[in-house]
């Protein structure tokens, strides 16, 4: 019997139209365009005006096309995320009723924003194990309802959207080669959301007390560090060598960061993708965003070999090496959208400022 390996055949994004400029941003909060853009690398970000289960049907409606399948072809759907809609039922439910995956397993994952490479992980092993034949891999955040919106160091960072991926199981050797996850939660302290689970009292759950907390320059540092070197290892255990990798698609955070992190693996900053200054962080739903559109850019050929790389709060991390199929352009495409919305992201976030006792500047 041949070895099973799992395809990536599908991709799709899920961006929400509302933009929330830099300039936006000062007026939230004491800041500038200049003062974001040249610390993070980030311009705007988007601001959702549905839930995350809505941003991952359509994400996910659009690679299932892309694979040319159909929705009831989909034996299971994985959705990364932290920021579900509830704690209870799982997201990854509510997408697989929403997208007409009829009898297809569903749960979500949550490795925060390292949680899409965890994900195509377990996907893939679910294929080469026989457990699944066709797997949604979804990675799907609205960030923008867990920030502190008074707080500076976080709230500028990050964005709403969602990607996803179709993997398949084939013969060839292709897919995902080598992959390394890992987490280190003696350091959870330094990006964490307390008070939103069932740890404390109740009256803990206010968000007004438990927006998002980041030690900045820890999570750099452990960024950096975790990133590059795991980088290297899924290279060197996929029998590469760093001048092999055709492109980076690492988790968008900082494009501080990303500098950072190809300066310590020694690669060309040509071969990292960035999407960052239209995005910002939208956690786990950064690689596949930066996968599909670096498909669409022309920057993944037949058979590239491509690098995941994130970190994210926990302390997590995860790498993968995949050697992408021959296929770079998609089967079929669908009219999933979002529902339409043609008002201001400032107002959208109105009373999530409000409730963490801020305000919006004329």
């Amino acid at each position: 019997m041949s070895q099973r390996y799992a395809e990536i055949t599908g991709w799709g994004t899920a961006l929400p139209p509302a933009v929330l400029t830099n300039d936006d941003m000062s007026r939230i909060v004491e800041t500038s365009d200049e003062w974001i853009a040249s610390r993070t690398g980030i311009k705007e970000r988007r601001i959702s005006h549905v839930d995350v289960s809505e941003l991952g049907r359509v994400a996910g409606l659009r690679a299932i096309a892309a694979a040319g399948l159909e929705p009831a072809q989909i034996d299971m759907v994985i959705t990364a995320t932290c920021t579900p809609e509830n704690l209870l039922p799982a997201t990854a439910g509510l997408i697989q009723d929403k997208i007409g995956a009829t009898g297809a397993g569903a749960m979500d994952l949550n490795a925060n924003c390292s949680g899409f490479v965890y994900a195509h992980v377990v996907a893939d092993s679910m294929i080469k194990s026989g457990a699944a034949n066709r797997v949604l891999v979804l990675g799907a955040e609205k960030f923008s309802y867990i920030l502190d919106w008074t707080d500076r160091g976080t709230c500028v960072l990050f964005g709403d959207g969602a990607g996803a991926i179709v993997v398949e199981p084939t013969d060839e050797p292709i897919g995902l080669l080598a992959s390394e996850l890992g987490n280190d939660g003696s350091a959870a302290q330094h990006l964490c959301l307390p008070g939103r689970g069932t740890a404390g009292s109740v009256a803990a759950l206010d968000p007004r007390t438990a927006g998002l907390r980041m030690n900045g320059p820890e999570i750099f540092r452990r960024a950096v560090t975790m990133m590059g070197d795991a980088s290297s290892r899924v290279i060197a255990a996929a029998g590469w060598e760093l001048d092999d990798v055709d492109l980076l698609v690492p988790h968008q955070a900082n494009q501080r960061i990303l500098d950072a992190t190809a300066r310590r693996l020694g690669l060309d900053s040509a071969k990292v993708f960035s999407n960052l200054h239209a995005y910002g962080n939208t956690s786990a739903a950064t690689i596949p965003i930066a996968l599909a559109e670096a498909v669409e850019q022309g920057r993944v050929d037949a058979g590239a070999n491509l690098v995941f790389v994130a970190f994210g709060g926990g302390l997590s991390w995860a790498a993968g090496a995949i050697k992408w199929g021959e296929r770079t352009e998609p089967l079929g495409s669908s009219d999933a959208a979002l529902p339409a919305f043609d008002g201001d992201a400032l107002e959208l976030l109105r009373p999530n400022i409000e409730f963490f006792g801020g305000e919006i500047s004329a």
